[in-house]
């Protein structure tokens, strides 16, 4: 078996990325293919050199990258894993907002209530951040996350239609994990990175009313598009957060 190993410009001319780079690819090709499902181990670094006809040490560092990228998970003993979003290290990776006095993990999983789910066509806006075409089926969902009993973050989110089909109201309130997890074992997406957008908002009069919240209340909006394996986005999430007991917290470096 030859090794896959010309990667090749759009004009035909040869691209000279590092060979770990290449093996990265590869090995995100698999992954994207399904071939390792999420929290399932990947071959080990001697089956994939040997896979790739490369050295150990060049699948090492291309497990780094994707280790760094929260891709993969390397277990002490164990091997590497597919990460997933069940892992409760990594359930709150895209949650940015903690309370002041602690953060979401340390306090549980919040108190969630589904507004509103129902299937539409995309707006040209929704359209344009899923990369699809106006008026193709998506999926909104309207939710609720409280804290002791009270309502800190509306969300209101799109899913394309077509990979989330069967995706229903009542499913999404039957689920007891993390939505992303959910996602995964259901419908075979995992969101591995995400973009966001922050600015300073009033709410309207449906906002503050299910946030408990009159329309003088500033609120943190925050515009996320999360994105499967080679930045095929997924998801359209527009939040609004309450500051008065929380702050944005992300580390940066």
């Amino acid at each position: 078996m030859n090794s896959p190993l010309h990667a090749y410009t759009e004009t035909g001319t040869p691209s000279f990325s590092p060979l770990y780079q290449q093996i990265k690819a590869l090995i995100l090709q698999s992954l994207q293919a399904g071939e390792w499902k999420p929290g399932e181990p990947i071959p080990s670094e001697m089956e994939l050199a040997a896979r790739f006809r490369v050295s150990q040490g060049t699948v090492r560092k291309a497990i780094d990258e994707l280790a760094a990228e929260n891709l993969v998970v390397r277990r002490q003993g164990k091997g590497t894993f597919v990460a997933t979003h069940a892992e409760h290290n990594v359930q709150y990776r895209f949650l940015k907002l903690v309370p002041d006095s602690g953060d979401f993990a340390a306090k549980g999983p919040a108190e969630r209530t589904i507004v509103d789910c129902r299937r539409q066509r995309a707006t040209a806006d929704v359209a344009r951040a899923l990369a699809l075409r106006t008026g193709d089926p998506v999926l909104q969902v309207r939710r609720v996350l409280a804290y002791a009993s009270v309502p800190t973050i509306l969300e209101d989110l799109w899913l394309p239609g077509i990979p989330f089909k069967g995706l229903t109201a009542e499913r999404l309130r039957a689920s007891r994990g993390p939505m992303y997890a959910m996602f995964e074992m259901e419908f075979g997406t995992r969101m591995v990175r995400a973009e966001e957008k922050i600015r300073a908002v009033l709410p309207d009069e449906a906002q503050a009313a299910l946030l408990h919240v009159t329309q003088a209340t500033p609120l943190l909006s925050v515009e996320r598009v999360a994105l499967t394996y080679n930045d095929v986005p997924m998801e359209l999430r527009r939040g609004l957060y309450r500051t008065d007991t929380h702050h944005y917290r992300n580390e940066l470096g």
